[in-house]
């Protein structure tokens, strides 16, 4: 896939629009290609900014009698007094230079939060991609002594596997998946007719400790341990959910 062409495809990957194989496709080109991976996290990026600015709000009734006080005295005043629309289009203009600069700092100040919003919806995509039939694992097995080590030689990392059957979440297998450009060990739980992808990989920075979130019907919850980052995503309730990474942080 040469980069003009994935001009097109990478769109398509973000809207969602893509097919699993041509997904899968477009994934190992973001691991070669820097240039698409760096215009998939800027695209990201904005679509969350613009999501989350909430730019279009109504001002409340102290801010709208403070501009109205700050505004000309003399002669503005009696040409106002004249003609009371030009008072609501002064007030209006002054909302909207308002609206726009505090719309600005708040995107400004957003940068870690986008970050982490873009990474849990490629997060939620690749677990709607995991559960197409034939996708969801590449070892299937529920020993963890088998799953662990099929793992060697393809990651650059090691990856620590348990089983919490009798906990109530069997282990089901694990395969290789590409997030934000990089490949990352997935291992999949069962809970009973749900599943859960729990991604991991080296940390690279020290992030939050823990924290959470829902979006698009499911829940995901995002910790580091042991210099590993780890990424839970699953149609289950949250109080499930929660149980697992309790398990998994021990």
């Amino acid at each position: 896939m040469s980069c003009e062409l994935s001009s097109v495809s990478l769109h398509g990957y973000l809207d969602g629009e893509l097919d699993a194989i041509r997904a899968s496709e477009f994934e190992r080109h973001l691991e070669t290609c820097p240039q698409c991976l760096a215009e998939l996290e800027a695209q990201e990026s904005l679509r969350v900014s613009l999501r989350q600015a909430q730019l279009r709000e109504r001002a409340p009734a102290a801010l709208r009698k403070s501009v109205l006080q700050s505004l000309p005295k003399t002669p503005v005043k009696f040409r106002v007094a004249q003609n009371p629309s030009w008072q609501w289009l002064a007030v209006a203009a002054s909302l909207l230079l308002i609206v726009t600069v505090v719309g600005w700092r708040v995107l400004a100040t957003r940068t870690g939060t986008d970050t982490n919003s873009a990474l849990s919806a490629e997060i939620i995509d690749a677990h709607l991609r995991a559960l197409q039939p034939g996708h969801l694992v590449d070892v299937v097995s529920t020993d963890q002594h088998t799953v662990k080590p099929w793992f060697n030689g393809k990651v650059d990392f090691a990856v620590s596997v348990r089983d919490f059957s009798d906990e109530g979440f069997p282990l089901q297998g694990g395969r290789l998946d590409v997030i934000h450009g990089r490949t990352v060990a997935a291992l999949v739980y069962g809970r009973r007719k749900h599943e859960v992808n729990v991604f991991a990989w080296p940390e690279t920075t020290s992030g939050e400790a823990l924290y959470s979130g829902s979006a698009r019907g499911y829940q995901w919850i995002c910790f580091h341990k042991d210099g590993m980052e780890i990424w839970m995503v699953s149609d289950l309730a949250a109080p499930d959910l929660e149980v697992l990474q309790h398990l998994l942080a021990q």
